[in-house]
């Protein structure tokens, strides 16, 4: 076989096998970065110039073995500290699946970095220190991932061979976070124990751990079930964009285009724009050139409707039975990313799909603690880091989904429209899936996130 034939054979294997987006987390010193380097190394994933600098990295620093947390440490200061600051991205695959992932750091102060990175993950992998066991770190990252709504969650038991590959640690410990995360609603965990230095589990199943009968951390990215399939959701069109060509072939065609967002669109069905909720039909669909009687997500597609009524890019085309509310006043979860802070009266922009609207914080109703799942009411503002309950009033009409319902129009972006800044992360709705009261806590002093 030549190699041009191989290569598109290989093509198309790959464009056949499913998609995981995955995020890593761990505390300082966890091994998080040696477990992604690893795991690259060991699936083969990793190109020949990466790992000779990485060797050559290595050897500058004196060490006589490639550092694997180099393949993704790739900023001067992560290397010259020997911590990960900003999220990595890492695209690999196996004939089994293609992989898209976001190693997040594990320090306090980048809590917001891990928010960005696992916002549109389907698994997170917490890495754990054996010897240190659960910490309140490795629960700040348990509750982000619950409040993200990861659908999977792998507790990564590292550092196995410094605890003898004792099953008695690996065992306390998963029953430890187990029970912590469940209770936050996290729908699935699964534990693994793991040597990243050494490899054990990673790629290969250890020869160390014989009473371990579980699948190695690969194994379980490769076969994980992970539905993609959104055609069941309910329908959501943004609309990015109105065509009318206005040409001698094509004097009256009016579309509008966009990326469908969830869901399924058929010629014939009624549907309704909002927020203004005039109603029509779908009179046809233009994908890539053709007409279609059906399109889905994440198709991007032109819908052509039956009257010819006001829309424009902003507005959101819905199943006439299926609209969402439309609503002025957000009650959300935000994670605060700037630098700058958030505070009650302070006017924004809020950007939702495709539309954007000024705002204003009217109440910044409490602040979280992740360490405990306290809320501090009231606080006044929230800095970077803080995750905190807020109310913002729009000078339009928004039509928001629940982010339990829908992570792509439950969620929008709270902006400076002094300088274009992103300033929070909102998510609609409430904060987790679990029904635990969360404790109020009056006093503020010596809160740190």
């Amino acid at each position: 076989m030549s190699n041009s034939v191989e290569t598109a054979v290989q093509l198309a294997d790959l464009s056949a096998t499913t998609l995981l987006r995955f995020a890593t987390a761990g505390s300082v010193d966890d091994g998080k970065s040696t477990l992604v380097g690893r795991l690259l190394h060991d699936s083969k994933s990793v190109l020949t110039d990466q790992l000779e600098a990485v060797e050559a990295a290595s050897l500058k620093r004196g060490q006589e073995a490639p550092d694997l947390a180099l393949l993704t440490d790739g900023l001067r200061a992560e290397r010259e500290q020997g911590i990960t600051i900003d999220v990595a991205y890492r695209y690999f695959a196996t004939p089994r699946r293609r992989f898209i992932l976001a190693d997040t750091p594990g320090h306090v102060q980048y809590t917001r970095n891990m928010v960005t990175g696992a916002s549109t993950a389907d698994l997170a992998v917490v890495l754990v220190d054996a010897r240190n066991g659960v910490i309140e770190q490795t629960r700040r990252h348990a509750a982000v991932a619950a409040l993200l709504r990861v659908p999977h969650v792998v507790l990564a038991v590292n550092k196995m061979d410094l605890v003898v590959y004792e099953e008695k640690v690996f065992a306390s410990i998963a029953e430890e976070f187990t029970a912590y995360a469940s209770e936050l609603g996290v729908p699935e965990i699964t534990a693994i124990p793991i040597s990243a230095l050494a490899g054990d589990n990673v790629v290969e199943p250890s020869a160390n751990m014989d009473w371990y009968g579980g699948p190695t951390v690969l194994e379980h990215l490769e076969t994980v079930p992970v539905s993609h399939d959104l055609t069941s959701c309910h329908a959501r069109l943004p609309v990015q964009y109105v065509i009318r060509p206005q040409t001698a072939e094509l004097p009256d065609y009016r579309g509008y285009a966009g990326q469908i967002a969830a869901g399924t669109f058929r010629v014939g069905e009624p549907v309704t724009v909002l927020p203004s909720g005039r109603t029509s039909t779908v009179a046809g669909i233009d994908l890539l050139g053709e007409s279609v009687d059906v399109a889905w997500t994440p198709q991007s597609v032109t819908l052509l409707l039956a009257d010819d009524i006001d829309i424009s890019r902003g507005d959101l085309i819905v199943p006439s039975g299926d609209a969402p509310p439309t609503t002025q006043d957000v009650e959300a979860t935000v994670c605060h990313v700037a630098d700058q802070p958030l505070t009650v009266g302070q006017r924004v922009l809020l950007k939702h799909t495709t539309r954007t609207v000024k705002a204003i914080v009217k109440e910044i109703e409490s602040r979280l603690t992740l360490d405990d799942l306290s809320q501090h009411p009231h606080p006044g503002q929230l800095v970077a880091n803080d995750i905190g309950r807020v109310k913002v009033r729009t000078a339009e009409p928004l039509a928001l989904d629940s982010y339990a319902e829908s992570r792509r129009t439950g969620s929008f972006l709270l902006i400076d429209p002094a300088d274009g800044t992103t300033l929070a992360a909102g998510m609609a709705g409430e904060s987790f899936a679990t029904h635990k009261v969360l404790t109020t806590v009056e006093d503020e002093e010596g809160w740190d996130f």
